[in-house]
């Protein structure tokens, strides 16, 4: 199988395992929340970065199966965009991990969907960056760019949660912490973002050089 044919198999396949992760986490929010409004539920469901993160891995991986060929084909595929995606799903991972897995202890369906959006779809992209994207064409300036979609998720997260009193993560919940704490939790976090990102970076030029070594040899 050569590569293009193995990238969307790759992407086929991880598509609709994170649909339908996506899926199955909204219906389990639906049964353990009877008594809140489809409204509300929604709006929190939409309001955890794990959750947004995986909804842009999903189209990452839809986008260039079923449209191929076209501009959001072609802008799904390219190497900043699926570069962005992969620096997103990774930290929603290690910090999962680090940070959030002693506080949940998820079991049954939960467990199938927690495992499914923490750790199996980050690691789809990941690999799907490493084996299927062209190297060599990022550049420095594009880790703070990438910084874009934390923080707006943040001015978001700071918005709701002062109007509804709820919080998606215990780090960044301003009425428990205070502004001060969770500023420093979530500049802390920005910092990891950008770190990552030039880590990014340079996996993906040093990757590009070793390419472009291979193909003139």
């Amino acid at each position: 199988m050569d590569a293009s044919r193995a990238a969307l198999v790759w992407r086929a396949a991880f598509a609709l395992t994170g649909w339908a992760a996506l899926a199955l986490q909204y219906g389990l929010m639906l049964v353990g929340n009877p008594g809140m409004s489809p409204a509300e539920l929604t709006l929190n469901f939409f309001s955890f970065f794990t959750i947004l993160t995986n909804g842009l891995v999903a189209v990452a991986m839809t986008l260039p199966v079923v449209g191929a060929g076209t501009r959001l084909g072609r802008w799904a595929g390219s190497e900043g965009v699926r570069a962005g995606v992969t620096l997103y799903a990774v930290v929603v991972g290690l910090v999962f991990h680090f940070l959030l897995h002693a506080t949940w202890n998820p079991q049954g369906w939960n467990l199938v969907a927690h495992i499914a959006l923490h750790y199996v779809m980050p690691a789809a992209i990941l690999f799907d960056w490493l084996l299927f994207t062209p190297k060599g064409r990022l550049r420095w300036i594009d880790a703070p760019k990438w910084l874009a979609f934390p923080l707006v998720y943040g001015g978001w997260t700071l918005v709701h949660g002062y109007a509804a009193g709820w919080w998606p993560y215990w780090f960044i919940n301003v009425d428990e912490l205070g502004v001060a704490t969770a500023a420093l939790n979530f500049s802390g976090l920005l910092a990891f973002f950008l770190c990552a990102g030039l880590m990014v970076v340079a996996v993906d030029r040093t990757l590009g050089r070793r390419d472009r070594s291979a193909a003139a040899a």
